[in-house]
């Protein structure tokens, strides 16, 4: 898995290459953790993301915490199968699909 942050201002825009799994969530959710002190909008790019496991749903939950206390974040760029995963555990009510 890769990841890129690209930051604006209050702005953070995080874009995952690769699936998010129990190997790889950890990472990201190091990335949350530290990232989010000062910022307003949050965006996940799932563009390059074809699989995610409840690990990775997970760290999307912590940073919607996080994010419902100073801010607004957004999942974008999500395919099919990953789509499925979110209706399917009601990610899809939880999180704001763009």
């Amino acid at each position: 898995m890769t990841i890129k942050q690209t930051k604006d201002g209050n702005k953070l825009t995080i874009s995952v290459e690769g699936n998010i799994d129990t190997n790889t969530s950890p990472q990201l959710g190091e990335v949350v953790k530290t990232s989010l002190n000062g910022i307003k909008f949050l965006t996940f790019d799932f563009a390059k993301v074809e699989y995610i496991s409840s690990a990775g749903l997970r760290v999307l939950l912590q940073a919607q915490k996080i994010m419902d206390r100073q801010g607004e974040m957004y999942v974008k760029n999500v395919c099919e199968n990953v789509m499925t995963v979110f209706e399917l555990t009601a990610f899809d009510q939880i999180l704001t699909i763009k």
